[in-house]
């Protein structure tokens, strides 16, 4: 195992646990590409480590698990037209979400604070997510001209219900509570006990034991109360079909989630709708494939330079998404951003 000159992510062996900090608070703990690589060669080595009996990571800060990928250098890498580069992010970003997915070993994400994106890659698809006293999860990649990646493809519509279509293309944020409710999360701890947490599972390599001694009753499912709304209107035949409904519904929370779709970039809107749609009938790594197929021909488009550019670059909240509206969205030209790469997919798995 390699270690990280960077100081971006730390990596320790401790008792029967191999640990990964993420360690960019000042980014939110952002994924960059050296991060991704450091903690793929931290797997490999602790597969073949007899003394290493389970993985466990987290982040520093306390404001951040991960906030997602390094956006901003994304979009420079494009603007700059340097599409080799981005995929070389989003490349081995893949392939490692697809490594923690099958792993031998246990891989516990003590997961406190903001996680998206990139963050949910390296924690959500892992075999146990503990949910601490911060936790918020959200994908809200299609307010950036973006879809939900990283997995997102498969594990959001098996979500229960219709939630993954609705934290799809609202981007709300799902809290502790709403994390155990709609399985994000197996278990909840206290963030104050995470350190005790970390000690004796390293101390004893028994997970289902430290969770038995650690896990507590999880806060309130904040959105319990409109399971059913969100059931019926995101069950909708088209995204104009869930904001007919969304309308009809009435009251805060349809207002509320009607208006946030509307915010957001029809093409993206409509990239997630069919994510949602066809996923439930993929293999995790089909999945990935096609979110590598999406990303490789989003990269070259114009709503992820322009949903950047208005909420991270310049800051204006104005988006000029193109498409302006989800009537002129071709779904020829949707379909065509799910079709095979050929010699260019994702590798092993395409």
């Amino acid at each position: 195992m390699e270690s990280d000159p960077a100081g971006e992510v730390l990596f320790e062996k401790r008792g029967a646990v191999g640990r990964i900090t993420l360690n960019r608070p000042h980014a939110l703990n952002a994924l960059t590409l050296n991060m991704a690589q450091r903690i793929g060669g931290a797997l490999d080595a602790w597969e073949r480590d007899g003394a290493v009996r389970c993985i466990v990571i987290e982040g520093v800060g306390g404001k951040a698990f991960s906030a997602g990928g390094d956006i901003r250098l994304l979009y420079e890498q494009g603007r700059a037209g340097d599409h080799a580069a981005q995929l070389d992010f989003w490349r081995t970003e893949y392939l490692l979400n697809i490594r923690i997915r099958n792993y031998p070993k246990p891989y516990v994400a003590l997961i406190d604070g903001i996680v998206m994106g990139g963050g949910v890659g390296v924690s959500i698809n892992g075999s146990h997510r503990i949910a601490g006293d911060g936790f918020a999860f959200a994908m809200p990649e299609v307010g950036i001209g973006f879809f939900p990646d990283v997995g997102a493809t498969w594990f959001l519509p098996r979500l229960p219900g219709q939630a993954g279509a609705w934290l799809a293309l609202t981007g709300a944020r799902a809290k502790a509570g709403d994390a155990l409710a709609l399985g994000l999360a197996e278990a909840f701890v206290p963030s104050a006990q995470f350190g005790a947490f970390g000690e004796e599972l390293a101390a004893r390599g028994d997970i289902a034991a430290c969770l038995e001694r650690f896990a507590a009753p999880p806060p309130p499912a904040a959105h319990a109360a409109h399971r059913d709304a969100i059931d019926h209107c995101f069950a909708g035949a088209s995204v104009a079909d869930i904001l007919d409904r969304l309308d009809a519904a009435g009251g805060d929370f349809a207002a509320g989630a009607a208006a946030a779709i509307r915010a957001k970039s029809p093409t993206s809107l409509s990239i997630a709708f069919r994510q949602m749609r066809v996923g439930a009938g993929l293999s995790f790594a089909a999945a990935m494939a096609t979110e590598f197929r999406i990303v490789s021909r989003l990269c070259r488009g114009h709503d992820f330079y322009e949903g950047v550019r208005a909420t991270i670059v310049d800051k204006d909240q104005k988006p000029q998404w193109s498409p302006a509206t989800l009537a002129d969205v071709d779904p020829a030209a949707i379909a065509a951003l799910f079709a095979p790469l050929g010699a260019d997919e994702l590798p092993g798995v395409g």
